[in-house]
């Protein structure tokens, strides 16, 4: 994806009278108070200060007004619009990290995985990332999009300071290195989890026998103690797959998949089928297509029965690495 700026020009125009000057006569009261403790002898006020590692948080739709909104009204917050899959978005993160700590209190990072928030990437309207927003006393101004020089970032985000603290009098908030938790005394090496064969074995046999209700459970068992375990999470893509499968008369499922073709649950089960016959490609350019001609939560679902099949087939397949890229153009 090629940079495009999201120019900062005219952004005092998008700022609300009334919440520039309700931030303002906020931030100057609260420093107000902690001169005013000060003068008294006590510890300076500081409950906004946050300790360096708060300076970059990861932000979900369910937190969003707390953790960005109300934030906001005393430092800027900066929203990164990112993706695990999006190889630009990895050169992006790191640094807006960097420049978001060298700040020192005059930023926070909030970042938002779109995958996991997709009403916050459909109400910023995000057609592509990285995509980087920010919020000032409640007010979003988009920043830029793509991947930028180093020295532009720099120059957009000094530009960002400057307006919430000229527009809005808002000058950041007090970075706290004490208020970091200490680190955790050392502790006795664990032994390693594991081994699992007994139970891999047993999710084999339970298989080869038919029983995929107790294959489930047998890859499930592996998981509960070790989540990273591949074996065990592809056996147990697997077996959930072959479970649906187990009772569809595929005629009907194929005919009806024919005849709906925008009906999310008959492309999916469709999907299904055409993955258990090695008709790889075929399953996941059907889950595509669906997810090109569904909106809200139907195309969430196709989009998460998607990545699940992604799981079975594993993600080192080239087609599944193809099938990424597609969905990441109908998806953005």
């Amino acid at each position: 994806m090629q940079p495009r700026n999201m120019s900062m020009s005219g952004v005092v125009d998008l700022a609300a009278v009334k919440a520039a000057g309700e931030a303002k006569a906020k931030a100057e009261q609260a420093r107000a108070e902690a001169a005013r403790q000060a003068a008294q002898g006590g510890a300076p006020a500081s409950p906004g200060a946050l300790p360096p590692s708060a300076l970059v948080v990861d932000v979900d739709e369910a937190g969003f007004e707390r953790d960005v909104l109300q934030l906001s009204a005393e430092v800027p917050v900066v929203l990164d619009f990112w993706a695990e899959w999006c190889e630009p978005c990895k050169q992006l993160s790191p640094l807006l990290e960097r420049l978001t700590v060298e700040a020192n209190g005059r930023l926070v990072l909030a970042k938002v995985d779109v995958d996991a928030n997709q009403m916050l990437m459909q109400q910023f309207g995000i057609q592509g990332i990285p995509a980087v927003f920010a919020v000032v006393a409640g007010q979003v101004l988009p920043l830029f999009q793509g991947v930028a020089p180093e020295q532009e970032i720099r120059a957009t985000l000094a530009q960002l300071v400057q307006v919430a603290e000229e527009r809005f009098g808002i000058i950041g908030i007090e970075v706290d290195p004490s208020a970091e938790a200490p680190a955790a005394p050392a502790a006795e090496a664990e032994a390693p989890a594991g081994p699992y064969d007994a139970l891999l074995e047993a999710a084999v046999v339970a298989l080869d026998a038919g029983d995929l209700g107790g294959a489930v459970q047998a890859y499930k068992n592996v998981l509960a103690d070790d989540p990273a375990n591949t074996e065990a999470r592809l056996g147990l893509s697997q077996a959930e797959l072959l479970a649906r499968v187990q009772h569809m008369n595929p005629q009907t499922v194929r005919a009806e998949a024919a005849e709906k073709p925008r009906d999310p649950a008959a492309q999916i089960a469709a999907a299904d089928l055409d993955l258990v016959g090695g008709h790889v490609e075929d399953a996941f350019g059907r889950l595509v297509d669906t997810v090109r001609v569904t909106f809200g939560e139907d195309r969430d679902a196709v989009r998460v029965r998607l990545l699940e099949l992604f799981e079975v087939i594993g993600a080192d397949d080239p087609r599944v690495s193809a099938a990424r890229t597609a969905l990441a153009r109908v998806l953005f």
